[in-house]
């Protein structure tokens, strides 16, 4: 077995087991425990020390574990949408945006603020009756976030990427 396979392998499971409830009963323990025997070493250096190093060699490699774990669950999470970008009508040139620069992306938010703009005047100019905030409410449930709080909307598009 590889390093990098046995590394992966030990970083799940130690994430899994440090998430459970029980992991967090234990560290409290320990605290406690710290805690209630420090008039008995007189509240030493030693004593602080302790914990200190303890809990500085814990986090340290917690770190580490828990990065390798997102890393790849991030990973996975892209694979799926990018899955589901390329097996429906949405555009394909957002498969892969996670690798673009900040300016890269922003500019991909600023589009899709402009087509849900578009889309929420059009349906205003179409005489649909909805007073703006109703026609919001309703429109928020078929878009999404994206962070940053700008809103985006799904537009129906040629095969080539181009709006319809």
């Amino acid at each position: 077995m590889k390093l990098g396979e046995m590394f992966e392998k030990v970083a799940d499971r130690v994430s899994r087991k440090m998430g459970h409830p029980a992991a967090f009963m234990v560290c409290c323990t320990i605290v406690v425990v710290w805690a209630i025997s420090g008039p008995i070493f007189g509240f030493s250096d030693t004593w602080q020390l302790l914990i200190n190093t303890g809990t500085t060699i814990v986090t340290f490699l917690m770190v580490f574990l828990i990065q390798n774990t997102q890393n790849r669950d991030t990973a996975a999470l892209h694979a799926k949408l990018d899955e589901l970008l390329l097996t429906s009508a949405a555009q394909d040139s957002f498969v892969g945006i996670e690798h673009l620069s900040e300016e890269e992306v922003q500019k991909f938010r600023d589009i899709c603020a402009a087509a849900a703009e578009k889309a929420g005047k059009a349906r205003l100019a179409s005489g649909s009756g909805e007073p703006a905030a109703s026609a919001e409410k309703r429109s928020s449930s078929r878009t999404g976030r994206v962070s940053g709080g700008t809103t985006y909307k799904k537009e129906p598009t040629d095969h080539d990427g181009t709006p319809a």
